[in-house]
């Protein structure tokens, strides 16, 4: 299965991605990806089956090692 943004972010983490793209990218994969609350930073991704759960910041641009993360982490 081939998908567009997906693919664009695991060839290219430097892009200056936003975390409304991470969260389109989560939701195919039908992964939850929970907003921050009560004035926190980082939003949370998690994923039925696995008790990993990956924080990544929601600043612009989010730094390529917090892209690669989510990609490996939905790969698997």
């Amino acid at each position: 299965m081939s998908f567009n943004l997906f693919d664009l972010m695991e060839a290219n983490p430097r892009a200056g991605w936003r975390i409304d793209q991470v969260v389109t990218v989560c939701a195919h994969f039908e992964a939850k990806c929970t907003r921050p609350r009560g004035g926190g930073s980082h939003y949370k991704i998690s994923k039925t089956g696995k008790k990993d759960i990956l924080t990544i910041p929601s600043r612009r641009p989010i730094k390529p090692i917090y892209i690669k993360k989510p990609v490996a982490f939905l790969k698997e």
